[in-house]
């Protein structure tokens, strides 16, 4: 006897997701029996069900099958709809295990559509074990649909306000925080969500990780006058996007991080749920897409808004593309942040002169810069507050804390980076050689969340090594996730050791790692600290020591001793 039929999961996603533009049910089902069937009854079902390009069910348990399968549980759905005389858009695909298949359609009544969800569960069972006739089978379940109470219909929020909507892997909060800072220089209120907390102006609303569906809903409610909305892939993939529409959406990356959650197992699955967010911009909105990340790039294809690129290469050849279809696009020319719209290039700041981006020494946050200034023009902000705006966002502890926060301590300079996943790692390293005099040394101690894949772990810590002349590893103990922390230290270790280190040594948290690394350097040298677990801990031990933070004058002094210490060899003392 086949296995039954097991419904994994009915989730009710609020907000436009993975599957469609507005509030939808996702049904996972496992359906081992379907896979390993043998004989004439898949076949069988399909003919009975008039299933559209029937074909073969394939073998017993070929990748043929698991497709077969994926279309037959999206058109039993659709069967169901249709006997209560509902037009019903429906898709199916191959679940997020070997033996699972998902189903997916829009909802207007909730409680409607978590019947219909029940009765396709239930449907595909009996279709595989029973002998009654599929068709009385569809009708039964309609019937009993019809029966249900019909529950609330959607609420999703589509403000009258520009929206901006902000996701990828990395450079997310920064470029939220910047914006939002642009927004307030330019004298309007601005609410903005993040993994930090919901802020409207310069107050905190709420603290904790917001970047969901539940962060855009209270940052909406602080009725400001634009809205600037972090939103991550888990939020995406559990309750969908807090807004119905974007005026705005920005795509910073798509890296290794967080993969073999929530059904995401490869980088182009997870560039699939970024792109989420630029299939709801309005048609006479902006979708502003880094043109150095392919995957990001490639977003432009299915985006429902104009197309405004960012790239570091001013010669990229898909910029001269989407300048001749309307487009625009953001790059640096002669050292300027510039803007590119038709044969026409307008200069807007000095790279230098933006502090985010480090002197012009941080090439990620440059294009979060780029990203930032494009989405803020887009909305219809003046020219001249976007570029005060560029100018006065300061990364301090206060304004973007644990985001390239710069110090001097004792000569040595000291970096606190968020830096958690391998395209982070090499942002970093690439930040602390640019503040490293010649004959000087990089140190940096790192950590990571328990929730990563073995792989994107070694790579981070290999990325480290490379990009290091001395390494640590901190251990991380608020953010195991049911992982083994001796596991992770070993893990971390090794791709430490694989990147060329001699010397891994490991210490119970960043702050004696920190302390460790200060005691060692020397003058000159650049340390840096990945805090994950421990940031107003590190702030308050480099406050206790007299570390000073350095401002954006003292960072470009330092860039341009750095740089001249490189071409006259000059002491870096």
């Amino acid at each position: 006897m086949a296995e039954p039929v097991r419904l994994v999961e009915l989730r009710v996603l609020e907000g436009p997701n993975l599957y469609f533009t507005r509030p939808a049910v996702k049904v996972t089902l496992a359906v081992p029996g379907w896979l390993g069937a043998k004989g004439s009854r898949p076949a069988s079902v399909a003919s009975s069900l008039e299933l559209p390009r029937g074909g073969s069910p394939g073998l017993p348990g070929t990748g043929a099958r698991w497709r077969f399968v994926a279309r037959l549980a999206s058109h039993v759905a659709r069967r169901v709809a249709e006997a209560s005389d509902i037009r019903l858009a429906v898709r199916g695909r191959t679940g997020p295990e070997p033996d699972q298949t998902v189903v997916a359609f829009p909802w207007r009544r909730r409680g409607s559509a978590e019947a219909l969800g029940r009765e396709v569960a239930g449907l595909m069972d009996a279709l595989l074990s029973s002998r009654r006739s599929p068709r009385r089978l569809i009708a039964e379940a309609a019937k009993r649909v019809d029966a249900a109470d019909p529950g609330p219909e959607p609420s999703v929020p589509d403000p009258d306000i520009p929206v901006i909507s902000v996701t990828g892997t990395n450079g997310k909060t920064t470029t939220v925080r910047l914006l939002a800072h642009v927004v307030r220089t330019e004298g309007r209120s601005v609410a903005f969500s993040s993994t930090d907390g919901v802020y409207v102006d310069d107050r905190l609303v709420e603290a904790g990780d917001y970047s969901g569906f539940a962060g855009a809903g209270m940052a909406l409610a602080q009725d400001p006058d634009v809205a600037v909305l972090e939103t991550a892939r888990g939020g995406i993939l559990l309750r969908g996007i807090g807004v119905l529409h974007n005026d705005v959406a920005v795509v910073t990356n798509v890296s290794a991080d967080h993969l073999d959650l929530h059904g995401i197992h490869t980088l182009d699955q997870l560039a699939e749920v970024k792109a989420t967010v630029t299939r709801i911009t309005r048609p006479r909105g902006w979708d502003v897409l880094n043109a150095d990340d392919p995957r990001v790039l490639a977003m432009r294809r299915a985006a429902s808004g104009r197309v405004w690129l960012f790239s570091l290469d001013p010669e990229h050849p898909a910029i001269r593309d989407v300048l001749a279809h309307g487009g625009r696009a953001m790059t640096v020319l002669d050292g300027r942040m510039t803007m590119l719209e038709g044969s026409g290039a307008r200069p807007l700041v000095r790279v230098e002169d933006v502090p985010v981006t480090i002197a012009g020494v941080s090439g990620h946050n440059v294009q979060n810069a780029m990203a930032a200034a494009a989405a803020a023009l887009a909305i219809g902000l003046p020219e001249r507050a976007v570029v005060r705006g560029l100018r006065t966002f300061v990364l301090d502890p206060e304004r973007n804390p644990g985001r390239a926060n710069l110090f001097t301590l004792d000569g040595r300079v000291v970096v606190i980076d968020y830096a958690h996943n391998e395209a982070g790692m090499m942002g970093l390293t690439e930040l602390c050689h640019g503040l490293r005099r010649k004959g000087r040394e990089v140190w940096l101690a790192f950590c990571t969340a328990g929730d990563r894949r073995g792989d994107i772990i070694h790579a981070f810590a290999y990325r480290a090594a490379r990009g290091a002349d001395h390494v640590a590893v901190a251990e991380l103990s608020r953010y195991l996730r049911g992982h083994d922390p001796q596991d992770i230290v070993e893990r971390l270790r090794a791709g430490a050791l694989d990147g060329g280190a001699t010397e891994v040594p490991v210490f119970p948290d960043e702050v004696h790692a920190l302390a460790w690394m200060i005691e060692q350097a020397k003058r000159g040298d650049v340390i840096a600290v990945t805090a994950l677990g421990q940031r107003p801990e590190i702030f308050a031990w480099l406050e206790e020591r007299g570390a000073r933070r350095l401002g954006p004058g003292d960072v470009r002094r330092l860039v341009r001793a750095v740089r001249a210490s490189r071409v006259d060899g000059s002491d870096p003392g």
